[in-house]
């Protein structure tokens, strides 16, 4: 059994709802007729082949996308029709790492990690400094608080970027291809960490990716699409006994066709 598996998964809350989601891109149809929960204090993990939807479902949640149709539910509000200003409260209860971490380049790691605390906060400067100091300790980077992002490694870059996301403490961390780039080992590394911060700071994490040894290490909660469809919507032991043939073919393999 997975070992960081939420044992009281069957009674905790969805922090995120969708019903019958619908996303386009133009007159294409990519998402079609999704409905799901996302957990409290669980890595729920989105896998689907290439140009199944896995990013277009997480834009849309976010409303990086507007939805063409349906229901999103963050923190039990209805978020499709919300105006910016009540939506940029609920998304300051949020974190986003991008696959390329986004992090500024004409800047060190501190001045970073102080864009979000200095946009959404009127924190004095020395609890600025102590706040981004305590996130770039908690994951093991407290060493590059005056280095440039490039003179970071890869999975050093990935961290500062994770340290930006957690600067404000989020309730749900997303997570689009964190292990793109990195090695084995760093990739390890990296989802030690994420399963650390899950446990530490009682946050609910949303991970797209399609590397195979990483969802046995952390995944809670799978979530399937597939040629914009939802196949599967469970635990990972069960999505191991999915009948649909590309979900078998997935974790027979470990990629995808």
């Amino acid at each position: 059994m997975n070992k960081n598996k939420n044992s009281g998964s069957k009674l905790a809350n969805p922090v995120i709802e969708v019903r019958n989601l619908v996303a386009k891109y133009g007159e294409r149809t990519i998402l079609d007729d999704i409905s799901l929960d996302i957990y409290q204090g669980e890595v729920t993990v989105i896998l689907g082949s290439s140009g199944g939807g896995k990013t277009t479902f997480l834009k849309n949640i976010i409303r990086l996308n507007q939805p063409y149709s349906g229901s999103v539910k963050i923190f039990n509000e209805e978020v499709t029709q919300m105006d910016e200003e009540t939506f940029a409260r609920i998304l300051r209860r949020v974190g986003m790492l991008f696959q390329n971490g986004a992090l500024l380049n004409s800047i060190d790691i501190y001045e970073n990690l102080c864009i979000p605390l200095e946009q959404h906060t009127h924190l004095p400067k020395d609890v600025v400094e102590r706040m981004v100091r305590k996130k770039l300790d908690l994951v093991n980077l407290s060493h590059a608080l005056y280095l440039l992002p490039s003179e970071l490694s890869g999975g050093m870059k990935k961290r500062a970027a994770l340290a930006r996301a957690i600067a404000l403490d989020p309730e749900i961390l997303f997570f689009d291809e964190p292990s793109a780039g990195l090695d084995p080992i760093t990739s390890a590394q990296l989802d030690e960490l994420i399963l650390d911060l899950k446990n530490l700071l009682k946050i609910s994490i949303v991970v797209v990716t399609h590397e195979l040894a990483s969802i046995h290490r952390i995944a809670d909660r799978i979530i399937f699409l597939h040629k914009g469809k939802l196949v599967f919507h469970g635990s990972l032991d069960d999505a191991k006994l999915c009948p649909h043939e590309t979900v078998q073919e997935f974790f027979r393999v470990g990629r995808f066709e």
